[in-house]
């Protein structure tokens, strides 16, 4: 899947492309729409991978950076942090979990009894750093005296249709669980698995201007701190200032700016205390 977002006058207009890919379960819109305002002459091309294949695609050149789960192999590609997303367990509407309310959570015991299906792509236990909670699948006869391992579901969306069978179920990110949704399943937060971080990777050795563009958007830096092409292009317009003097604070133009500054200003308020009342202004005039 590829979305390519452009300036306003078309994709005439633009001279470049940035491939950025990114895996199921990441929405990059709100990043995609700063990089429009920003940097409206060059195209951003979302592409969409599967999460097994997000490396192979910085790998091969298909895409420039990639939003994909973290870890990855630092000797090769750089990566930044941006969230982790929380592990869930996905059960049938049958279970017994499924009686609980949707904000609450339970724990690894609380599926101990379960036989968990892990799916081929599972991105929270496959490096084996933790264990996985509730029961394997087990072996099963083949007819000739021996055993043989049950096959693993291939995908996610696999795994969330196993479980809506009642076969057992299965721990995924959350966003995969919204994803992947079913009238016939649900989710509970689970704690004691290992949550899913997400960040932003490029090959090291591809560390470009519109690369650095990147990093400074995810990380929320402003066009003027961040060390991309906006930057340089922001500092070489006329009326920037001469060298040797303090730059003067932006305005607000922006509506994330506004934002931001409005969600500041209530957290702000939130912390201090209430506002003094009239009665008490009367009293400090008097």
């Amino acid at each position: 899947m590829t979305d390519a977002t452009t300036s306003p006058d078309g994709p005439e207009e633009a001279s470049e492309t940035f491939r950025l890919a990114y895996v199921p379960g990441v929405t990059p819109g709100r990043w995609a729409r700063t990089w429009r305002e920003r940097l409206p002459d060059v195209v951003l091309e979302l592409v969409q991978v599967e999460a097994a294949g997000a490396v192979a695609a910085l790998h091969d050149g298909a895409a420039d950076a990639a939003i994909l789960r973290l870890p990855v192999d630092k000797d090769v590609l750089s990566a930044i942090p941006l969230y982790e997303e929380l592990p869930v367990v996905v059960v049938s509407r049958d279970h017994l979990l499924a009686a609980t309310g949707p904000d609450e959570t339970v724990t690894v015991d609380d599926v101990a009894d379960d036989v968990v299906w892990l799916a081929r792509d599972d991105v929270l236990f496959a490096d084996g750093s933790a264990p996985v909670p509730g029961r394997a699948p087990a072996p099963y006869d083949d007819g000739a005296g021996g055993l043989v391992e049950p096959e693993r579901p291939v995908t996610t969306a696999d795994a969330i249709a196993w479980v809506a069978s009642g076969a057992g179920v299965t721990v995924v990110p959350m966003s995969l669980a919204r994803l992947h949704h079913r009238k016939d399943v649900t989710y509970r937060v689970l704690e004691g698995a290992p949550p899913a971080p997400v960040g932003l990777a490029w090959v090291s050795a591809r560390t470009t201007d519109l690369v650095e563009e990147m990093v400074g958007i995810v990380r929320g830096r402003t066009a003027n701190s961040s060390r991309g092409r906006g930057a340089r292009s922001t500092q070489a317009e006329p009326g920037a200032g001469a060298a040797g003097t303090q730059p003067k604070a932006p305005h607000d133009t922006g509506r994330g700016a506004g934002r931001g500054a409005g969600r500041g200003a209530q957290r702000a308020g939130a912390r201090g205390g209430r506002p003094s009342s009239g009665r008490t202004a009367r009293r400090r005039r008097r």
